[in-house]
């Protein structure tokens, strides 16, 4: 993914363990063939271990995807450029070790076929920051990056309370808080723009200024994006899901264009190695953010 579609956030993380819930619950691994050894950030138990096992569900951590693997857990980050594509048909080809973006590849035998199936599903990387990041464990709190994650803003159990509560005493600028792993799970640039966008505040305002009013309006506008997203990716193959992203944006990778709510142009305030937009009409009461603010933004 680029920028424009970025790294899998929540919905598109969720609409992946829908999709491998369907295709692989039930299918046993008959093997994992690893190309870059740099992505394997586990030693015990052993990839090989999940060998024989059967896949018997999936789930999401964040923006952590979780294969139960009969008790043990294959667990993959897809980072910024990286993604899972699913084979109906596997190649019979051997990977070849450093050679093309194939990071690891999952071979499944379904033993409700006759001489069972070819199937499976590659675990892919594009680009030379290799950040893409696959764990094998017995239980998902090992993994350092789960451990440390905050409550699921779409959890059932997650209230405007709790919301309120953790916007109360926090002075961090509202981009940089939505997006902190550690307070909420599976926010990320893109539905950090969308979410504020719809709120119509804007990113730079530390949380604890907001008002009670601004409070339940950016707690609905969270759950109704990311409940939006989630309901327009599900259902679709894991290879349409980034497109679906890209043209559900309002805002996000969309600057020079309209704002589709009030018609103002969209803008860009750019840093190091990402970029955020926003509607100044919408939510900086006309005024366009300097760059050089960002700087407060990322502390």
């Amino acid at each position: 993914m680029n920028d424009n579609g970025g790294v899998p956030e929540l919905p598109e993380v969720q609409a992946l363990v829908d999709f491998l819930t369907d295709k692989a619950v039930g299918q046993v691994v008959a093997r994992v063939d690893v190309a870059s050894i740099n992505v394997l950030k586990t030693f015990d138990p052993p990839v090989t271990a999940l060998g024989g096992l059967t896949v018997t569900g999936a789930a999401r951590h964040g923006k952590f995807l979780d294969l139960d693997v009969d008790g043990l857990h294959l667990i993959a980050h897809l980072s910024r450029a990286g993604w899972l594509h699913w084979r109906d048909q596997l190649p019979t080809t051997l990977l070849k070790p450093g050679k093309g973006p194939i990071a690891l590849r999952v071979h499944l035998d379904d033993p409700r076929v006759p001489g069972g199936g070819r199937s499976g599903f590659d675990l892919t990387e594009q680009g030379t920051q290799k950040r893409l990041a696959v764990y094998v464990v017995r239980d998902p709190q090992e993994v350092p990056g789960i451990a440390r994650l905050g409550p699921d803003p779409l959890a059932d159990g997650y209230s405007l309370d709790d919301f309120r509560g953790l916007l109360a005493s926090d002075r961090s600028q509202l981009k940089g808080l939505i997006r902190d792993q550690s307070k909420l799970a599976g926010i990320g640039n893109a539905y950090s723009d969308e979410i504020l966008h719809a709120a119509k505040l804007s990113p730079f305002k530390p949380a604890a200024n907001l008002d009670d009013a601004e409070v339940e309006r950016l707690y609905a506008a969270m759950r109704d994006v990311l409940r939006d997203a989630v309901d327009r990716a599900r259902g679709l193959a894991a290879g349409d899901l980034k497109k679906e992203k890209r043209l559900g944006m309002r805002v996000h990778g969309r600057a020079g264009e309209a704002c589709p709510v009030c018609g103002d142009t969209v803008r860009e305030v750019s840093f190091a190695d990402s970029s955020l937009d926003y509607c100044p009409t919408c939510q900086t009461g006309g005024k366009p953010l300097a760059d050089r603010r960002l700087s407060r933004l990322l502390k």
